[in-house]
């Protein structure tokens, strides 16, 4: 079980003894009304319990980590596997509790998970993020972690009945070798 370790923070696979801190954390409007409609609201014990139950019984190479703090989950951050001719991509999806906002906290986790996902799977060539353009701050924080802009989607996705277009990011596997080699300089 992967433990990846960041100057504040361990990002670490979601386990039993989590729900309490994932309730106090996605049971927030502010969190839930960027993400997918998979990410319930409101955030029940119930949906904790079944999200770190999943978790416990994946096999194979962990997609979806705690961002710890302190030893407490006040996030969480992971991949989407991309099927067919889309397979060498990784979709990232992350979410910080409010209280923790504005730190910095985001970048750090991305870019540590980002190394993960390609030391780990050797045919992925690109990460690639998306947010709603009602969500500026993802923008910024996807930024900061070596990612580019790559376009707009337009009327793209809808969340309680407002259709919003999507920005995508993408940090390339040529990219982050490449910042590598700068920062070993």
């Amino acid at each position: 079980m992967p433990h990846l370790p960041t100057t504040r923070l361990l990002l670490r696979p979601w386990q039993a003894g989590d729900e309490d801190a994932l309730v106090r954390y996605a049971d927030n409007w502010n969190v839930a009304q960027h993400l997918r409609d998979t990410f319930p609201h409101p955030y029940t014990r119930i949906a904790a319990e079944g999200w770190v139950a999943y978790n416990v019984s994946v096999t194979g190479p962990t997609l979806d980590f705690a961002i710890t703090l302190g030893g407490e989950a006040i996030g969480g951050i992971g991949f989407l596997r991309n099927e067919d001719i889309f397979r060498c991509a990784l979709e990232l999806g992350y979410w910080l509790g409010e209280p923790f906002w504005g730190r910095g906290f985001m970048p750090e986790a991305i870019v540590a998970v980002v190394d993960y996902a390609f030391a780990t799977f050797p045919e992925v060539t690109v990460v690639q993020a998306r947010h709603v353009t009602s969500n500026p701050a993802s923008g910024r924080v996807l930024e900061k972690a070596g990612f580019q802009l790559e376009g707009r989607l337009r009327d793209a996705a809808v969340k309680r009945g407002v259709v919003s277009d999507l920005l995508t990011y993408s940090r390339t596997r040529a990219d982050h070798e490449r910042a590598r080699e700068t920062t070993k300089r």
